[in-house]
Order: C-alpha cells, then structure tokens, then sequence
C-alpha cells in the first residue's frame, strides 16, 4: 500500500478487505498529528526491506554457524546490521535479533539472573517500563523486583535513593531508563553504584536511542555493562529490537537470545534494521535528532505559556509528561478529546498519581514522528495552543471539530515523507 492516500496498490486487487484497512491507517498517519513518543515514520528504504523477500528465509544461529542450508545473503545483512550498529553506537558488540525491546530485556534477564534474584529498576509509576519487573510482566513474576523512584520535590531520579536501596538490597541487576522520564539520566552514578554493589548495569534506551545516535544527548554505552533498544523509536527503523554489550557480555546474551527465549530470526526486519542503521549514519540524521529535542523543548515552554504543567519542569530528550490534575480532566479523556481534535497522544500516569493505571492524570506527548514530517518550532507553538484549548474543554465537540479542521489544513502542508529519510 503507497504512503500517499488513495494511491493504488497490488493489495488493493489481491485483498480489498485487507487493503481497505491499511488504507485507513494510512490516512490516518497523515492527516493526524502523531503525538505518541514512541512512535515515528520510517523510510520507504526501511519499509521495503521489512517487505522483502527475506521473510521468506528461517536463518537460526548467528552469521556463520546457521542450522539451516541457504543462508549466506541472511548473514550478510545480518554482519551488516551489527557492523552498523557498532560503528553507530561505539560498542564492542551487537546483537540484532531480538524481535522487540521487551524481548531484548529478557533477554539479559535470562544471561544475567537466575529466577528469584534481585533486580533494581525505576517504578513504572515514575516513568520505568513493564518489562522492567512490573508483578503484571513475567520479570516480575519470576525475580525478586525492588524499584527506585523520583524525588516529590524535583520529579528527578533520586540518585541518593537509588543508591542506599542498592547497598541495602544488594541486586544483581540494576536496570535504568524507560518510557517516561523526560530528563537526561547519569549513568556514571549508576555505573559508580552498580559496580559498588557487584550488579550488572543495564540502560534501556528504547525511547532516546534515536538521539544518543544522533549525538544530541549523551551515551549511555560507555557506562553500561549492556544496553538494551527498541529500532523504531527516535530511531526511525522497524518495530524491533537490538542488544548492545561488552565483550564479557556478548556470549551469554547471544546464547540467552537464541536458543534462550527466540527461534528463528525474523531476517527481512534485521535487513529493515540494517538500512535504518545506515541511515542514522548520516548527517542528516544528527540534525533531525536535535530537532527532535529542539521541538520538544519549545512545544513545552508553549504548553507551560498556556497554563498546564510539565512533570520536572520540562525536558532534555524528545517528550513531555503533562500534569492535568489543576483542570480535573483524567488523561484517559483529555487523551480521548485530542483523538477527536486530530491530535494522537496517549494517557500517563504522572509521578505520585492518585488515579488508577486506565484513567491517570497526565499525558504522554512526543516530537519524533512531527519532526520526521519537517514540522519546527512555529508549528509546536501552534499545536500546543490547540493540545491546551482541548485539554481545558475536553467535552467539547465544537472545540473537537475546529481544531481537526486545522490539523488537517497544517498535515496537507507536510505530507509524509516516507519515500527518503528526513
């Protein structure tokens, strides 16, 4: 299906039912504001490599030593994909199979601990992930989870606190980042605590690995025993996943990927992961990641201008958490009243939130996927003039209407631009 709307395609005649749907997301893509902050457009490069005829291929093993006959080009994108990822990220060694972030973590769950051992992680009430140990996830049903937070005062990570948990729980892993925290995070601190302890440092970088490849924030790479990404974030390539290590770490984590938790590899997303690698390498990319943040940083100065709060005052990286409790609007429906207006965010749960997990009292609001479009500053003051009159009148469907009508009128100026990287 063609990225422009309306534009025929082979599925369109091969699948009408199936094709109607994709022509739906399609339209939906581009005329809506896509506010999610973990989301983005990738290339038509990316796409195509993610629809090419390696999903024909099983490619079990690693490049060079496969249980399956016919796979000397899998491994030569594959040794393409790591060497990429190498040079990208400047370490020792990659691992580009993993189908998705949350695998990837269980990954070095299973390399690092045995069940019921101790893990360390930021609360996902403050801004950590599931994957992290939350008692819903596996992680937390099979490890002992003790999770570090936010000062109430600052909404930062309390370094202090994190600390003397460390020292006094003794984890073998201690695991940072995750999908909610807007400010750059020390991982010299941590690194400093973990080797204190005798833990195994962790940094999830799903959400910011796009800027740390960019160099528009910094690495958490030369600090981190492992680290773990999602390819499709601030990245910009296929929903997928990527390990990241020392050489210590490189044997078990590839034996705990496979045949540890994964089959086969999914080899037509680890070429759409190699191109995306490749175009991360560019210039280009650099200044498209600044962007990213330069955005974000005046669309929440303009919020802010417009009465609402920012958890920790702002943002160093590519998203703002919203704190709505001063208007009495849970997130779930300033979320739902933004969908109608034609803007996509998501509802968050904000630090110390008194509201249960469906309803929550913030939201989630990112500028990859607008600055993938070529969206600048003069368009973040705008949108977030409109995110604040829908936020403050959720009920209304005349503010809905409006503002959708706007929306639209601003998405014909930036067409999608997925026939070549921003």
């Amino acid at each position: 299906m063609s990225i422009t709307p309306g534009t025929p395609s082979l599925l369109d005649s091969a699948d009408p039912e199936a094709a109607r749907a994709v022509d739906e997301e399609v339209r939906r893509q581009h005329d809506t504001l896509e506010m999610i902050a973990s989301e983005n457009f990738a290339s038509r490069a990316v796409r195509e490599a993610a629809g090419s005829v390696f999903t024909n291929k099983y490619a079990e093993g690693y490049p060079g030593k496969r249980y399956y006959n016919g796979c000397e080009p899998s491994d030569k994108i594959e040794r393409l994909a790591i060497e990429r990822a190498k040079e990208l990220f400047g370490c020792a060694h990659a691992n580009v199979q993993a189908h998705s972030g949350s695998t990837a973590n269980q990954a070095v769950f299973f390399a690092v601990l045995k069940p019921g051992e101790t893990v360390l992680s930021l609360s996902l009430a403050h801004g950590g992930h599931l994957s992290h140990g939350h008692r819903v996830n596996m992680a937390g049903q099979y490890y002992r989870i003790v999770n570090y937070g936010l000062s109430k005062d600052s909404e930062l990570i309390d370094y202090d606190e994190m600390a003397r948990i460390a020292r006094e729980e003794k984890p073998r892993l201690i695991i940072t980042g995750g999908s909610a925290y807007p400010r750059l995070i020390d991982f010299a601190k941590f690194r400093e605590v973990a080797e204190e302890v005798g833990a195994v440092f962790l940094t999830d970088m799903a959400h910011f690995s796009g800027l740390v490849a960019g160099k528009a924030i910094p690495s958490p790479v030369p600090h981190s025993h492992i680290v773990s990404s999602t390819t499709h974030k601030t990245l910009r390539g296929p929903r997928s996943g990527i390990i990241l290590m020392d050489e210590e770490w490189a044997k078990p984590v590839d034996k705990a990927l496979f045949p540890g938790i994964q089959g086969g590899p999914h080899m037509h997303i680890v070429a759409a992961k190699a191109v995306a690698f490749g175009e991360a390498l560019r210039p280009s990319f650099a200044e498209y990641a600044k962007q990213v943040i330069r955005n974000a940083q005046v669309l929440g100065e303009a919020l802010v201008e417009q009465g609402l709060r920012l958890v920790s005052g702002g943002t160093d990286t590519h998203l703002v958490l919203v704190d709505l409790t001063r208007y009495d609007v849970t997130g779930k429906d300033a979320a739902n009243a933004l969908e109608e207006a034609g803007i996509t965010v998501n509802k968050n749960a904000i630090p110390f939130d008194t509201r249960k997990e469906w309803i929550t009292s913030g939201i989630r609001i990112g500028t990859p996927a607008l600055t993938s479009r070529g969206m600048k500053e003069d368009e973040m003051r705008t949108i977030a003039g409109w995110i604040a009159e829908v936020v403050k009148d959720p009920a209304s469907g005349e503010v809905q209407r409006r503002i959708r009508s706007q929306v639209e009128e601003m998405t014909a100026q930036y067409p999608l631009r997925a026939d070549e990287p921003a």
